[in-house]
């Protein structure tokens, strides 16, 4: 893991979100299965992967998925559907009162969306005798070109926003595309501004960066390349689609022995409150002990579960 960027300060809420790992919410097997996943977070899934007539299903499995879960293991998360649908109220109808630690959003044009959402949130906690605001947000922020164009409003961050992440399939499908990649696997042009937008946004809102998934789940390499280049350029977690995705990507978004030695080292070079300090030969400035001690809270948070 190399050092994170130097405003790299978002806690995300307290939430540790390395790995967040979709699983369809009308599969009894997959969601039992998904109970001893190492992720850090799961997202029990109403939209995509769920056919229209598998919802309301889909919906009490997820809702008593919620309720039984002990606080241990990963935290809970449920992808709803669009703000302003019907299916979106009636997931949220059937999940809010479950609790669970926040709602996946698609395909919102701009933070408008989260507010309103945070609106119809809360009348069902009060509802639910809830506290309002316990249940986060994370939007899916880039799905249609006018989300795209909205993201710098993202600035002035709508409640309950915990994280920021960005898609590329729905985005594609909205622009014509024939492929968001080339031959090589690579993102094509326009979805690397994208992402490189959507990371910007969350860092403006000072929220974690979360990185999209990583389609072919057979492609153990190329996921460790697109998760280690995702954590060098300042995100801090990144979607998962399979199981077997989620060590890999816990591994590079997880500080070494090495990283956390090299970051004792400079926080212990800035001890007395040197505004600059020195280390192996090296200058060091205020970015690189705010990077430091920015690592070892993530190694302590990590090692404190």
């Amino acid at each position: 893991m190399q050092a994170l960027g130097p405003d790299a300060q978002e806690d995300g809420g307290g939430m540790i979100l390395r790995s967040l790992l979709f699983v369809p919410a009308d599969s009894e097997k997959k969601l039992a299965k998904a109970k001893a996943s190492p992720a850090d977070a799961l997202i029990l899934d109403l939209e995509d992967s769920v056919a229209a007539e598998s919802r309301p299903a889909a919906r009490r499995l997820a809702a008593e998925y919620v309720k039984s879960a002990s606080g241990k293991g990963p935290a809970l998360f449920v992808r709803v559907n669009a703000v302003g649908s019907a299916d979106c109220a009636a997931d949220l109808e059937a999940i809010v009162g479950a609790a669970p630690a926040g709602l996946v959003v698609p395909k919102p044009e701009s933070p408008a969306a989260l507010v309103e959402l945070d609106r119809l949130i809360a009348t069902q906690e009060m509802r639910h005798g809830l506290p309002r605001g316990g249940i986060k947000l994370l939007p899916v922020a880039t799905e249609t070109p006018a989300a795209v164009l909205n993201l710098m409003e993202y600035k002035n961050p709508p409640p309950r926003l915990v994280a920021l992440t960005w898609g590329a399939e729905d985005l594609a499908a909205a622009l014509g595309a024939a492929a968001n990649r080339d031959a090589s696997g690579e993102f094509l042009f326009t979805y690397k501004v994208v992402r490189s937008l959507a990371l910007i946004a969350a860092k403006a809102a000072g929220v974690q960066a979360i990185e999209t998934l990583h389609a072919d789940f057979r492609d153990e390499e190329g996921l460790k390349r697109a998760a280690r280049a995702a954590q060098r350029e300042g995100f801090t977690g990144m979607l998962a689609i399979h199981p077997a995705q989620v060590a890999v990507i816990n591994a590079a978004f997880t500080p070494s022995p090495e990283d956390v030695e090299h970051a004792r080292k400079v926080v212990a070079a800035f001890a007395g409150g040197a505004g600059v300090a020195s280390l192996d030969g090296k200058m060091l400035d205020q970015p690189h002990l705010k990077q430091a001690e920015h690592i070892l809270a993530l190694a302590a948070q990590i090692a404190a579960r």
